[in-house]
């Protein structure tokens, strides 16, 4: 597939410019979403490690109550 890629693109400078800026975008592109699924990763190993909120027994008997 490369090679037929750069048969495409062929000798034009501006077009193996525009090659290589569209490669170099895409490798950020892939380093951005690997540091996000990490960073979400953590984030939700966080939540699973953190002890529920629990509502107090004086709140929880007026959210019942009728009004």
């Amino acid at each position: 597939m490369a090679k037929a890629l750069l048969g495409y693109v062929g000798n034009d400078p501006r077009l193996l410019d525009e090659n290589q800026r569209l490669r170099r975008r895409v490798e950020d592109l892939q380093s951005l979403v690997k540091r996000l699924q990490a960073d979400n990763d953590e984030l939700v190993s966080r939540v699973h490690d953190v002890e529920p909120l629990l509502v107090p027994d004086h709140l929880d008997d007026r959210a019942a109550a009728p009004a």
